[in-house]
């Protein structure tokens, strides 16, 4: 049995391989939340990098999305999950290591910082693949709901987190140990992984000779085909566009055009992860009270307009729209994200799962570069209020299209699909 199949008092927490798992990727997810702001801090102070080497390194993250993110999903779907986390984790924390060292020897580099980026981003798209597919073999499917909100909700609270504490360590033990800390959480992760009890079933036997290539046509034709899939897909596109698009420009709107003050527009920029935390924990409670696919739809079309409220921002007590719009948003995106997941975990056969999230997750990361450039050029024709208007209306024009689909027609997603037809 991997992971128990009954229901114990307690949930999730009683169980010790999930709370395992929980421990690993809230601990590494909170490391990798310091380097956010510790791996262009140390550009900046270090290196004095300017504009254009920071976005460069920042770029340098996403890139392995574009490049890998086809052939992850093939790879996983081959290989046993928890040897590639664990892989994941141990070079992803000598990568991270590698900077603090080179810059007390006096050897650090901006081409240095490139590679960690680019390599460590690459562990990030083989290490998230696997765990998304990772979770259905430590708990039953009725669980799974409660573990992506978990999950999903220790994100929201690391992302808070961990960007404060990376200014904290930054004035007190300077701008490199960030990096320090972050190895270590990903090598706490690799001992909550490495102490797992549960075993992967054995892999399928795949009887007929096979390519990479037609392996990932084959997850291609999975979400192209697939009546629930595809507007699932689309719509994390769109939405990740948009937030990454908003999240581009929040700074510049705040500070330039409402005139906050640097201390607030902190707050202002947290209300989106502070949702989010809520909205993980109501997503499986609203799945057992109204239906999966139902409460996706709800929480989408209730809250995602609130974001409207955002570009509506004045100084003063005006301030309270964008605190309110923005954590409308998060736990919109949040709690359709844990509803989503549990979804693609379940209903694909497991012989494509792996392929069928990492094309899913290609989509929805490789739009974020897509996202801040459409941010950019709508923020210099029109200015940043309107290019705000604008990326909240698109998050909710996806909305509202993901509604008018198949989606809308029943309680619950169903719970396992046939082969889609070409």
């Amino acid at each position: 049995m991997t992971g128990g199949t009954e229901r114990k008092r307690g949930g999730l927490w009683r169980h010790r391989d999930f709370r395992l798992l929980w421990a690993g990727e809230t601990t590494s997810r909170l490391g990798s939340n310091v380097t956010t702001v510790a791996l262009p801090l140390v550009a900046v102070l270090v290196l004095h990098a300017g504009t254009v080497t920071v976005s460069l390194i920042a770029a340098a993250a996403w890139v392995p999305w574009l490049v890998l993110g086809l052939p992850a999903g093939a790879w996983i779907d081959r290989l046993p999950h928890r040897p590639v986390m664990l892989l994941c984790d141990v070079v992803s924390a000598l990568l991270f290591v590698s900077v603090p060292v080179a810059a007390w020897l006096g050897r650090l580099t901006t081409a240095h910082l490139v590679v960690v980026a680019l390599l460590t981003g690459a562990c990030s798209v083989l290490f998230t693949t696997a765990y998304r597919v990772y979770l259905p073999v430590l708990v039953p499917p009725a669980e799974l709901p409660e573990g992506n909100a978990k999950l999903q909700g220790s994100e929201s609270a690391a992302q808070i987190a961990g960007r404060g504490l990376a200014g904290v360590i930054a004035q007190w033990a300077g701008v490199v140990f960030g990096l320090v800390v972050d190895a270590a959480t990903f090598l706490v992760s690799a001992v909550c992984l490495s102490a797992i009890s549960a075993r992967e079933p054995p892999r399928p036997v795949v009887r007929r000779r096979t390519t990479v290539r037609r392996e990932i046509a084959e997850g291609l034709q999975w979400v192209a085909h697939d009546r629930y899939l595809r507007p699932l897909a689309v719509f994390s596109a769109v939405a990740n566009v948009a937030l990454t698009g908003y999240q581009a420009l929040q700074v510049v709107f705040f500070v330039h055009v409402v005139g906050v003050a640097p201390a607030a527009v902190g707050f202002l920029v947290a209300a989106p992860g502070a949702g989010g935390v809520a909205g993980a924990a109501v997503a499986g409670r609203l799945a057992r009270r109204w239906g999966s696919a139902r409460s996706l739809l709800v929480v989408l079309l209730t809250m995602a307009p609130l974001g409207f409220l955002i570009p509506a921002a004045t100084s003063g007590p005006g301030l309270v729209l964008p605190a309110v719009g923005g954590a409308a948003v998060g736990a919109a995106v949040v709690a359709a994200n844990v509803l989503a997941a549990t979804f693609r975990q379940t209903y694909p056969p497991r012989a494509v799962r792996g392929r069928v999230v990492a094309f899913s997750s290609l989509l929805a990361n490789g739009s974020s570069a897509g996202g801040a450039l459409l941010a950019g050029g709508l923020g210099s024709l029109a200015g940043p209020r309107a290019a705000v208007w604008a990326l909240m209306g698109l998050l909710t024009a996806a909305a509202l299209v993901l509604a008018a689909g198949p989606i809308r027609a029943g309680r619950d997603f169903p719970a396992a699909a046939g082969r889609p037809q070409p």
